[in-house]
């Protein structure tokens, strides 16, 4: 074996040792606080338990047994680690395979950030533009998670300056062979991260753009691109039936029935251009406070720097990879996790710096021609020292955050292995270490690992308890046995039973809450609100309230109903001697539009069931289409049911309105009997 020259190994002694710094003061802090390996993100238990999953042999399936899902944000990062199980490195020991290949990914990243800058930066400019992107925070805290986001962000980089050297290169290197290695590259992209299509689809634009040879069949070669950059989609649709992962389905604002998508875009596009590329409150433990406006005059730099050299397509596929940070603007929030959803985007943005430098120092050269390397040296300089300046908050907060999930979630996964029975199924909001650590079947309640919860989840609290109720009538042992929530999370209190243990940290703000309990289930009560108290009449119909199958059957309208708004009740039926039911509903409704659907022709009699804010005084006015068929007052208390007729239906469905006059009301349910 030839031996490696001593002058090509020199320029990766500094990036070498830089890295290496890093990730030793990192993991020193990681240990020091917490004594062993620690995730200092639940979520990358998910990718651990996903990794024990394919060593296993049961790849897809959070645990055997299990339907598929596919609850991690990466379907190749916890293939990566699955081979690290199978030797050996097993409980948190899976951290430090974890940690070696996000550091190794760190430092390649900070060299193909170098090496995307240098052609149109030049090269003082484009070293500061590689060390920007070792001494920023927010990657080094994406490298310490234990996640995906520095592999991710490595090879997302890669793609792009693989994109721009196909441009540059001569026809004669576009050999068959680079362009099917290219093709791998691509598919590989989205495995990592779904967004990582973006960049499969530059290569395939470039290939097209540049082909190897004349005539439309060489540019045609940029097609299967195409089909790369879809190709995790369409094993998903294979598998799951529908194209995308649980965790997209869950956090997308498409299909999310509370958002308008471009209104929530365009509020979390502004958010992102003015607080948190500006240092605002949840960036300013990674960016200096005032950086937007610096940021923006970056990609300006990109577009002149582009023409001053001649290398528009670089430019453009340089600025492209930067303005996929508006990407996760899709997401219904990406202020999840320490922003990690936005930082593997954030390098493009570092070229833009170093753009800026290299144009500012051609202006100094003007007055002084010697100057403008020093002055491209010490702007990009100016920017490093800004960023480095965060890494102590940065490495404290990784090591913090650590403890915290190691004296909550993984803390409480050691609890469930120790002492609930084999066939426990525990319900979970934060499916990572209980799981990975618990050793017993799980339910996510969010959806992320049981695929068959995410819509639910969506929907809200009262969405899950009618989804429950539904579950333990058609299949009952789907249903866990205990939960280990966020009491306030899981928002759904009728299904907790006795609190066996729970798990309180109060200084550490990665948790989703201070408190995390475990309860046994509790159903006893599912189904108690089917009915209505009122009356014992049959019932020709009903439209139930957050039942998500009740209101589709029933075309119930949600009429401009936002997050947040779904209760889980459990109160006394309102009547002598009532016993306690439950029931869940849709809170701050001004008016209910559904259709009746049975008995056609016949009158019937409604009944509704109503919760009030206390102390208003509502009248309920039912209508028939445009007529007004009844007015009723709605008694004061927590709830209370209320009759109305409603006259000959004719032909069916009959659109009927509930509207309340004199405040809101919280809806429940609505019965139709015969009328007497």
């Amino acid at each position: 074996m030839r031996a490696v020259p001593l002058q090509r190994l020199l320029p990766w002694l500094p990036l070498v040792l830089g890295t290496t710094v890093l990730a030793f003061a990192v993991i020193e802090a990681v240990l020091a606080k917490v004594g062993h390996p620690g995730g200092a993100l639940d979520d990358a238990y998910i990718h651990f338990q996903y990794a024990r999953a394919i060593a296993e042999g049961h790849p897809f399936r959070y645990q055997p047994g299990e339907p598929i899902s596919t609850g991690a944000t990466s379907f190749l990062w916890p293939a990566v680690l699955a081979p690290f199980y199978l030797v050996g490195f097993r409980g948190e020991a899976m951290m430090w395979p974890a940690w070696g290949l996000s550091f190794a990914a760190h430092a390649a990243l900070a060299r193909e950030v170098y090496l995307l800058a240098r052609p149109l930066a030049g090269r003082p400019a484009a070293i500061s533009a590689g060390a920007m992107t070792l001494a920023f925070g927010g990657l080094v805290w994406g490298a310490a998670s234990g996640m995906e986001v520095a592999p991710f962000a490595f090879l997302a980089a890669f793609g792009a300056r693989q994109a721009c050297d196909w441009i540059e290169a001569p026809p004669e290197a576009r050999t068959r062979k680079r362009l099917g290695w290219l093709l791998a590259l691509a598919a590989a992209l989205p495995l990592l991260r779904p967004e990582g299509a973006l960049t499969s689809l530059a290569l395939g634009a470039a290939v097209a753009w540049a082909p190897r040879g004349p005539g439309v069949r060489s540019r045609l070669e940029g097609l299967p691109f195409l089909a790369a950059a879809a190709t995790p989609n369409l094993v998903l649709l294979l598998l799951t039936g529908h194209p995308t992962t649980s965790t997209t389905q869950v956090k997308l604002l498409v299909g999310n029935p509370y958002y308008v998508l471009s209104d929530a875009f365009v509020a979390n596009a502004r958010t992102l251009l003015t607080s948190i590329l500006d240092g605002g409150p949840y960036s300013t433990e990674f960016l200096p406070k005032g950086g937007a406006a610096v940021f923006a005059m970056g990609l300006v730099a990109i577009v002149v720097r582009g023409l001053q050299t001649k290398r528009v397509a670089r430019a453009a596929i340089v600025l492209a990879a930067a303005l996929a940070l508006f990407v996760p603007c899709a997401y219904v929030t990406f202020l999840w996790n320490r922003l990690r959803y936005l930082w593997p985007f954030i390098p493009a943005w570092f070229v833009g710096l170093a753009c800026l430098a290299r144009v500012a120092s051609a202006y100094v050269a003007r007055l002084s021609p010697g100057a403008a390397g020093v002055t491209a040296t010490l702007l990009g300089g100016a920017c490093v020292g800004l960023l480095a300046s965060k890494l102590d908050w940065v490495i404290e907060d990784v090591a913090q955050s650590a403890s915290g999930i190691d004296r909550q979630q993984v803390a409480l996964g050691r609890w469930v292995e120790k002492n609930l029975h084999s066939d426990a199924r525990v319900g979970l909001n934060d499916t990572g270490a209980i799981a990975y650590f618990g050793n017993r079947r799980t339910f996510d309640v969010v959806g992320l690992t049981t695929p068959t919860e995410g819509r639910y989840w969506v929907a809200g609290a009262g969405s899950r308890l009618e989804h429950y109720e539904r579950l333990a009538k058609t299949a009952p042992g789907s249903l866990p046995t205990h939960f280990a929530v966020y009491p306030e999370w899981m928002a759904c209190p009728p299904v907790l039973g006795d609190k066996l243990h729970e798990a309180v940290v109060r200084d550490s703000s990665i948790l989703g809450g201070q408190v995390m309990e475990i309860h046994a289930a509790r159903f006893e009560l599912l189904g108690s609100g089917e009915k209505p108290w009122s009356t014992d009449a049959k019932i020709l119909d009903a439209v139930d309230v957050a039942d998500l199958e009740s209101e589709a059957e029933h075309g119930y309208e949600l009429l401009g109903a936002r997050d947040g708004e779904q209760v889980a009740t459990e109160a006394t039926a309102a009547r002598e001697g009532g016993s306690p039911i439950v029931d869940g509903g849709r809170t701050q409704r001004h008016t209910d539009r559904f259709l009746l659907r049975s008995p056609e022709g016949a009158p019937v009699r409604g009944i509704a069931r109503i919760g009030t804010p206390d102390g208003a005084k509502l009248t309920l006015v039912v209508r028939s289409g445009s007529l007004e068929v009844a007015r009723v007052a709605v008694p004061e208390g927590p709830w209370a049911e209320v009759s109305f007729d409603v006259p000959s239906a004719g032909s069916l469905p009959l659109e009927l309105s509930v509207t309340a006059e004199g405040g809101r009301f919280t809806s429940y349910h609505y019965w139709f009997v015969a009328a007497p």
